[in-house]
């Protein structure tokens, strides 16, 4: 058993809290000392009080707690969902209405630009590299569009869907201004790539300014301009490798045309699961010391074994290119990495799905 004092430390929540969480109904004590009052948890209860200080942290309300402390892993990610809803649809609500409180001020500073110079080639590239991966969720607005994330010396390309994240940076580029961003509509992104091949054999560059919430490329005199889209993008640095820490746990090189073949067999052996009502296809990725190969799902002879959605992997494959390509993962339920042999700048974010 454990202290009140001893499960806030486990948990992260305060003694104040756990009290509170108790007369509420959420998380009781499994035993409460009729002489001193003292409260008493169990080692099972350190799990619920972690989600409850999870669910605490990012403003769920108590009512909600108290249900997702006593659902299904499939009811809690609803709940999770709904509630992510309302904090994106609060965030607007209070956008427009930071808006409206800017128009009474007056006039505000220029706004500042950012203009860079930078390779066509590379940035058709780049945008080719993620493309897929922009997601056409009504309910999720913010992730409809491309993240443009200007660096001192070149631009990183970023979209998900929650379900995949894809990454490319286009470098050696000539940035005058201030780092900045903007999530670019996916309309407006198909309409830079097509730009970018009329480009060809005229001009080596295009240029890409942000100005205040306006993102323009021109190639060759030809431009195409869009006001940015209003929300924050997620924070995609946090699934980055980090400098100097620790490599991936597996890194299996690929063939990706066989990987492409073997995914696309019609008697390609495949699984089926069930989450939030929704039935899934799941392909399984063996690898030991004769590489990487698609298994059956009752194939235990693979030192290690991840499920997939064939269609992402075949997304990240097509986008990765031709040739030799590079798969990472640490374990079977953690994110796996498709990245290019040449190019590391470039690569995508599966998440794997459990078998």
């Amino acid at each position: 058993m454990r202290s009140i004092g001893e499960l806030a430390r486990a948990s992260g929540l305060t003694v104040s809290a756990l009290r509170f969480y108790d007369s509420a109904g959420v998380l009781v004590p499994a035993h409460v000392d009729p002489v001193t009052g003292y409260r008493w948890y169990t080692d099972d209860q350190v799990a619920p009080a972690r989600l409850v200080a999870g669910l605490r942290r990012v403003g769920m309300p108590v009512a909600e707690i108290a249900a997702a402390v006593r659902a299904e892993p499939a009811a809690v990610h609803r709940l999770l969902d709904a509630h992510l809803r309302r904090l994106e649809d609060g965030l607007a609500d209070a956008r427009r209405e930071l808006s409206r409180i800017r128009t009474l001020l007056g006039p505000e500073e220029p706004a500042m630009t950012t203009r860079l110079v930078l390779s066509r080639v590379d940035l058709a590239r780049a945008i080719d590299a993620v493309r897929f991966a922009v997601g056409t969720d009504p309910d999720l607005p913010v992730l409809t569009g491309v993240l443009f994330d200007v660096e001192p010396d070149g631009v990183r390309v970023v979209a998900t869907d929650r379900h995949r994240l894809a990454l490319a940076r286009v470098g050696a580029a000539q940035v005058d201004g201030p780092p900045t961003r903007a999530l670019a509509p996916a309309g407006f992104v198909d309409d830079v790539r097509a730009l970018l091949d009329t480009g060809a054999g005229i001009a080596p560059e295009a240029h890409l300014t942000v100005e205040g919430t306006r993102i323009a490329v021109s190639v060759a005199g030809r431009v195409v301009s869009a006001d940015a889209l209003p929300y924050d993008f997620p924070d995609y640095q946090r699934l980055l490798p980090r400098t100097g820490g620790e490599p991936p746990a597996h890194r299996f090189p690929i063939d990706a045309d066989a990987l492409r073949t073997a995914l696309r067999a019609p008697d390609a052996p495949t699984l089926h699961r069930e989450h939030d009502g929704r039935s899934y296809v799941v392909t399984v990725l063996g690898a030991d010391d004769r590489g990487l190969r698609v298994i059956g799902p009752d194939d235990a002879t693979a030192g290690v074994r991840v499920g997939v959605d064939a269609r992402y992997l075949l997304d990240a494959l097509d986008a990765a290119g031709d040739g030799q390509l590079v798969l990472e993962l640490d374990g079977p339920i953690a994110p796996l990495a498709i990245r290019g042999s040449a190019d590391g700048d470039a690569y995508s974010i599966l998440m794997p799905i459990r078998l």
